[in-house]
């Protein structure tokens, strides 16, 4: 960080994914967009006039090369995500890592034991673990406003049309890696337990990708979780926790703004609104200036632990499906 104790991010990308983060870190105070790499200079410096950022690089190896950057946000998409990671961990620099954190569990794997043995700090950039969202809800379980939990629902779906990057297993297409990741996210934000059962069915596209899937989770705990997420389909991305004497229902999955409490007979009690964004990746780029300041290696909110235990769910929920990508054949070399 620098004197006044500015985290000062190098983006990786120049996707929508990347412009998000270049909007959201224009907007903080703590942290700020430093650098943007791109595969072509053109690229780069095209985004860096357009979101006022002050270097602009042609390769991802210059960006790495800066020892201004504090951290790297790999925002390309998550076929791309072991490779450059990778490259920048080896040039020593701290990494978050756009969801889904990569291909498989087996590059998770290396890439967790890459960060650990160069003493690096390592994030996945799963928004909705950073949110404000996640204590409120929390708190209100543990209020036992609504009895005893027993039953989540969770549905994601958006119409992606035939998006490559959907469509292709070089891409890591699927709906899986790019919603259900979600939906598997906030099952376990709230409701840890070991998973006692899991039953899976999935409608595939011609190329063999997964387009919409349904998960059902039987956990120790006694909660039953049923999950949906499409990317053929308009969902009400709504998230729904049932319990004993009320239930919670979350109006987005994906980036949770109001929780409505119900209580018995469905009875409403009030709307919690979470506070005014600026688009909601905020949190994580705090989260990774406070972790970077205590010097620790992963974040609070989403430790290695629970990123390749969602890696491994994914894992076998594709190989239940047949859903498979070159990577899945491949070593990880470092």
């Amino acid at each position: 960080m620098d004197k006044d104790g500015i985290l000062r991010v190098g983006v990786v990308g120049t996707g929508w994914i990347a412009e998000k983060a270049a909007i959201t870190l224009n907007g903080l105070y703590t942290c700020e967009c430093h650098a943007i790499a791109s595969r072509t200079l053109e690229k780069a410096e095209a985004f860096a006039k357009k979101w006022h950022i002050p270097k602009a690089y042609g390769s991802y190896s210059e960006l790495y090369a800066n020892p201004d950057i504090d951290l790297v946000y790999v925002g390309t998409p998550h076929s791309h995500h072991y490779e450059v990671t990778r490259d920048a961990l080896l040039a020593g620099k701290p990494c978050l890592v756009e969801k889904a954190f990569m291909a498989n569990l087996a590059q998770s794997r290396a890439i967790v034991t890459l960060a650990r043995e160069r003493g690096l700090f390592l994030a996945e950039a799963i928004w909705t673990r950073y949110q404000p969202a996640v204590n409120i809800i929390k708190q209100l379980l543990n209020s036992g406003r609504i009895g005893t939990p027993r039953l989540l629902t969770a549905t994601l779906g958006y119409s992606m049309g035939d998006k490559p990057r959907i469509m292709r297993a070089d891409l890591c297409g699927g709906a899986l890696l790019d919603l259900g990741v979600y939906a598997l996210n906030f099952t376990r934000m709230f409701f840890p337990a070991d998973i006692e059962s899991i039953d899976s069915q999935c409608v595939k596209s011609t190329t063999g990708m997964d387009l919409t899937n349904a998960i059902t989770l039987v956990l120790a705990d006694g909660m039953l979780c049923n999950l949906q997420s499409s990317a053929a389909c308009v969902g009400d991305n709504i998230g729904v926790i049932a319990g004993t004497d009320g239930n919670l229902i979350i109006d987005n999955i994906n980036n949770p703004q109001k929780i409505t409490v119900n209580t018995h007979d469905r009875e409403f009690v009030e709307d919690i609104h979470v506070p005014t964004q600026i688009t909601g990746y905020e949190y994580q780029f705090i989260a990774c200036r406070k972790a970077l300041a205590e010097g620790l290696l992963e974040p609070r909110e989403m430790p290695h632990q629970e990123t390749l235990y969602i890696m491994e769910l994914m894992d076998g929920l594709r190989k239940k499906w047949g859903v498979h990508y070159p990577m899945d054949d491949e070593e990880p070399a470092l």
